[in-house]
């Protein structure tokens, strides 16, 4: 078991999954404006350079998974232009707003919502060209199992792109970044959301979360190849892309 996945949103004794359904319906309301907000806007160039990281393989059918609000399925049919995009998620709270979101942009047409658990997709083996996760796979209560699943549904030669909140390395962001997810984040979060643990619990998974090199060999376990990885302004922010 990796660290993160020993930690859940409250207390009790319940699974971390079905915590982190009820935390995320619970701040869905507030959750684009924090995630915005507690980044200071760096998050939509981080957005956009991993989407882009795909474009040379003209992916036409992408699922995003732990798809939230949409924000990551939008941006892909904007700068991807597939044929159709599935975004899953367990929280109906986060995926409402997203429904909403890209029916007044007029999308709906290309992206479709559908609850689901990570650990165990319905889709059939080799669905998808590429499976897209930003901002998710910390928050997963199996990460290993999470990444078989959706290498089972990739397409052979079709890629996975993570991006995640990671914890910088070197001084003095790593002091300073530590300080600001410590106090900074769920201080904010807590005015803003209402909830009392989630902005809490959300930079106690991001330090926890296998990075870089380690999440390679994570990846690699799962049965990806070719897989790297880039970090963003000073590492609060890493990319991984690999191919099934």
């Amino acid at each position: 078991m990796y660290e993160q996945e020993k930690i859940k949103p409250y207390k009790g004794n319940g699974h971390k999954r079905e915590q982190v359904e009820r935390m995320f319906d619970h701040i869905a309301h507030s959750y684009d404006l924090l995630n915005h907000c507690l980044s200071w806007g760096i998050d939509k160039s981080w957005r956009r350079t991993a989407v882009d990281s795909l474009s040379p393989f003209r992916p036409q059918s992408v699922l995003d998974v732990a798809t939230g609000t949409g924000d990551f399925a939008i941006l892909s049919a904007r700068r991807l232009r597939p044929r159709s995009i599935v975004g899953v998620d367990i929280s109906e709270g986060m995926m409402q707003i997203g429904r909403q979101k890209v029916k007044e942009q007029r999308l709906d047409s290309l992206i479709r919502f559908q609850r689901e658990d990570c650990a165990a997709l319905s889709f059939a083996d080799g669905t998808f060209d590429a499976v897209t996760v930003a901002y998710g796979v910390r928050n997963f209560e199996d990460l290993d199992q999470g990444l078989r699943e959706m290498c089972r549904v990739l397409k052979p030669g079709g890629h996975l792109l993570i991006i995640e909140l990671s914890s910088p390395r070197r001084f003095p962001m790593k002091q300073l970044f530590s300080v600001y997810a410590k106090i900074v984040m769920p201080f904010v979060g807590r005015l803003v959301s209402k909830d009392h643990s989630a902005y809490s619990y959300l930079p106690a998974t991001m330090a926890a979360f296998p990075q870089g090199e380690v999440m390679q060999g994570i990846l690699r376990k799962a049965g990806f190849r070719e897989v790297r990885f880039k970090r963003f302004t000073f590492g609060i922010s890493t990319m991984y892309l690999a191919t099934k």
